[in-house]
């Protein structure tokens, strides 16, 4: 198979399993960060906890395969990223100790003060990964402040403050309300009664925030902001030394692709659209349908991004020229190749089993059921 083929076939495989993690882990964190406002007393926060019990743990394995075919297909842009985001990926990492150990011990103790620090706990472990994940997408719109030697060896001139600017918060508050508009559509779905109500009433909320907030992204992105553009670089499917290329940056640089190649809008459509059927099937008590226009919601979110950011991967606002594309920041044709094989294979297996979990963990969590069975649940 041609470099080039592969190289795009891998781009879009890494957005494939980005939005699996969206779609799956994502609820997760929506319904974890919604979690003390839906349940008011210790029963109702355990059903909403139990809603997510069966899966949780299974949904994080799209979260570490998008982690493990990031380093092997693009092994220069995961050692800048993850050293340049070095403070931030560990902010992620210590909130998401928190939801492992929340679920599983929050009742194993019957001690109220015990029970709400750790109902707090799953909270800071959904809400947090969340934003950070939206704040790390707009920094790559802004660029990040790296610069490769001529070993490629990385230099970062930054910090975890120097992150958090008013575009890429903005980006992490459409992050966190998208994924709690997915969360309460689940929680819809799982549970019943005073729960189930709470949650539709703040997944309306977040799912207008989570609009209104793209559509402000998008604006910026278009009025607000200069985006990067490949002066001139050798053919996409060599083997290419990432500062061997030429980067200007254009007031509005960042929607060009989508006057090159007009299907992308069908990703921001999916986006829009998306949140608003889920926002409206929400209202109409159709939690089913919700749920799924909120699952592509968040994929034609990803695909927004992606479709704005390609071919860059990672932006480099020291020196444009070293920007990591997907062109220059690759493995090698062998290693993309074997990776593709080994995706093929398990990918559908990955999906298999998942689909067969839910089906065979189906069922609506109750207060009742809670109290027929306090030692076996969460």
């Amino acid at each position: 198979m041609d470099y080039e083929l592969l190289k795009l076939i891998w781009w879009a495989l890494i957005g494939v399993l980005l939005v699996g993690f969206a779609i799956t882990d994502g609820f997760d964190m929506g319904a974890g960060a919604m979690l003390p406002f839906v349940g008011r007393t210790d029963s109702e926060r355990r059903v909403a906890i139990n809603a997510l019990g069966p899966h949780w743990d299974g949904n994080q394995v799209w979260f570490i395969t998008a982690g493990g075919a990031l380093f092997a297909a693009w092994p220069m842009v995961y050692a800048v990223a993850f050293s340049g985001f070095y403070w931030a990926m560990m902010l992620v990492l210590f909130a998401l100790f928190f939801r492992p150990v929340g679920f599983e011990y929050r009742s194993k103790v019957k001690d109220d003060r015990w029970r709400r620090s750790w109902d707090w706990g799953i909270f800071a472990g959904s809400a947090i990964p969340a934003l950070v994940f939206g704040v790390a997408i707009g920094n790559l719109f802004l660029g990040v402040p790296f610069e490769l030697d001529n070993l490629m060896r990385s230099r970062y001139d930054g910090g975890l403050f120097g992150l958090l600017n008013p575009f890429s918060l903005l980006c992490g508050l459409v992050s966190l309300s998208l994924l709690m508009l997915h969360g309460g559509n689940y929680l819809q779905l799982r549970t019943e009664g005073a729960v189930a109500e709470r949650a539709r009433r703040l997944s309306r909320l977040a799912g207008l925030v989570a609009l209104a907030g793209f559509v402000l992204a998008g604006l910026w992105l278009k009025l607000g902001m200069d985006g990067y553009v490949i002066a001139s670089m050798g053919k996409p499917g060599a083997v290419l030394i990432p500062t061997a290329k030429q980067v200007t940056l254009a007031p509005g640089a960042w929607l060009e692709n989508y006057s090159k190649f007009p299907l992308l809008w069908l990703a921001p459509a999916l986006g829009l659209g998306g949140m608003a059927l889920s926002v409206l099937l929400s209202h109409a008590r159709r939690p089913g349908w919700a749920f799924t226009s909120s699952a592509l919601a968040c994929a034609g979110v990803i695909f927004t991004a992606g479709g704005s950011l390609f071919p860059f991967v990672l932006t480099s606002s020291l020196s444009p020229n070293h920007s990591l594309t997907l062109w220059d920041a690759v493995s090698s044709e062998k290693t993309l190749g074997i990776m593709l094989v080994v995706a093929i294979i398990f990918v559908p297996i990955v999906l298999g089993y998942t689909l067969w979990c839910y089906r065979k963990l189906w069922g609506r969590v109750t207060e009742e059921h809670i109290k027929q069975n306090s030692v076996g649940s969460y």
